[in-house]
């Protein structure tokens, strides 16, 4: 979660410095849309992206490979529901060739005797390919996830980049302290890399979170095997590659695509595993936790989701509130696990804001996120698209008042309206509420 609000700061600053929503495409982008009732552009053939997927493969010590097993799985374009791609599928038995490679590079490879200059020049000079790389990355991310293009190439490749830098410039910094001790005794502590780190990221922001594990792990000397969410496998693949170009030691990074119950229990159970860290789910998360503890007793960092209720007082700026409500839901396809998915309205102001956030809603604009001025593209696959479906008719069902929305948009793909309720019930999760002087004082 607390990745989550970092985005959504970093990235509500940079909205606010620029005309995001106002420019018009090039490159990968085309034209604009007006409403996101205009169902028609959805039913237009989709941009093609002018990049080509070449890595699909599991990356292994080093280099790209087949799956063991041999076994592939589509990774699918959420505007169509169409195939991009078949990726590997990593098994226990490929955990185990990446857990040997990054053990081995640890035990006996130059990356965590290296000087702290040395590898922070490696790092910087990843950053700068990245950055060489922007548009391939973010036509990547945007043709496997569905977030606008602007977003991705405008705003998280260039964090992806910073982020990099930053972590590379943490590098020769880390330090022990010397502490005072009674008597004629000197005592000191040594920070030293961990060793194997096994790291799992989520479909929601698959570049910012490979880089938030990726950075300070390599920063510290660690190495790594990265599992990738199934359903946004391409877009670290292409990623780490640039590592490698750079300069970074084989078996240092590895990466294996592969589903959660598989690859991701065989990484989180592994006994060579020295350190695991895991953004998803708070269900996954216990069971990550728990195959970490009954393996070897590895330290976990669990970034866990999570319900962000936003609070609108009597004396706010009404059009302000409406506008940062309508980020903090909206951004991003409402995927984000800080997302403010309830609003808190104060009763004096109640009716001028359900009025106004219904406009904003209606005024969205959803459609290809390859188009110019898109605000949102397609849930992330027909498992969220359901999802939301069945929260929108559990809405309906309770009582609440459906102000705006409430349907999928067009006719393939997994477009939903922008959906907004009123006078609804606590305990439903997505919806504005009034609140009185006695609600806000208690």
């Amino acid at each position: 979660m607390a990745s989550s609000l970092r985005i959504s700061r970093l990235i509500s600053r940079s909205f606010s410095s620029t005309s995001f929503f106002s420019r018009g495409g090039n490159g990968f982008l085309g034209s604009r849309q007006s409403k996101f009732s205009t169902s028609a552009a959805i039913e237009e053939e989709p941009i093609k992206p002018s990049i080509q997927v070449e890595h699909t493969q599991l990356l292994i010590d080093g280099k790209f490979v087949d799956a063991a097993s041999g076994k592939t799985f589509p990774t699918l374009d959420p505007r169509t529901g169409e195939v991009i791609a078949h990726v590997a599928e990593g098994h226990s038995e490929d955990v185990d060739r990446a857990v040997s490679a990054a053990r081995k590079a640890f035990d006996h490879g130059p990356w965590p005797k290296m000087t702290a200059y040395e590898r922070q020049r490696i790092l910087l000079r990843v950053a700068d390919l990245i950055e060489k790389h922007n548009d391939e990355l973010a036509a990547l991310e945007t043709w496997d996830n569905g977030k606008p293009y602007e977003q991705a190439a405008k705003i998280e490749v260039p964090m992806l980049v910073r982020l990099i830098r930053y972590y590379a410039g943490w590098a020769d910094k880390i330090h022990g302290l010397t502490v005072p001790a009674d008597g004629p005794y000197h005592v000191q502590t040594l920070h030293e890399p961990i060793g194997v780190a096994g790291q799992i990221i989520p479909w929601n922001f698959p570049l910012l979170m490979f880089a938030w594990k990726v950075g300070p792990a390599l920063a510290c000397g660690n190495t790594i095997v990265l599992k990738t969410a199934e359903q946004t496998p391409l877009s670290a693949l292409y990623a780490a590659k640039l590592f490698h170009e750079a300069g970074l030691p084989a078996g240092v990074l590895n990466v294996v695509s592969g589903f959660g119950p598989t690859a991701g229990a065989a990484l989180a159970s592994h006994m060579e595993v020295d350190k695991l860290a895991f953004t998803g789910s708070t269900d996954t998360g216990k069971v990550v936790l728990e195959l970490a503890a009954k393996s070897n007793l590895k330290p976990v960092t669990l970034e866990l989701g999570g319900k962000s209720p936003f609070i609108v007082c009597e004396d706010a700026d009404v059009d302000q509130a409406v506008e940062l409500a309508h980020f903090a839901l909206f951004f991003n396809q409402g995927q984000c696990c800080c997302a403010g998915s309830r609003t808190f309205v104060h009763e004096n102001v109640y009716e001028e804001f359900v009025q106004k956030a219904k406009a904003r809603a209606l005024r969205r604009v959803v459609g290809d996120p390859f188009k110019g001025g898109i605000e949102q593209g397609p849930q992330i696959d027909s498992d969220q698209f359901e999802k939301i479906l069945r929260y929108i008719r559990s809405g309906v069902e309770s009582g609440a008042t459906l102000e705006t929305g409430g349907d999928k948009l067009g006719n393939k793909g997994f477009y939903i309206q922008p959906t907004v309720f009123s006078n609804v019930k606590v305990h439903l999760s997505s919806c504005i509420f009034t609140l009185s002087e006695e609600t806000l004082k208690s």
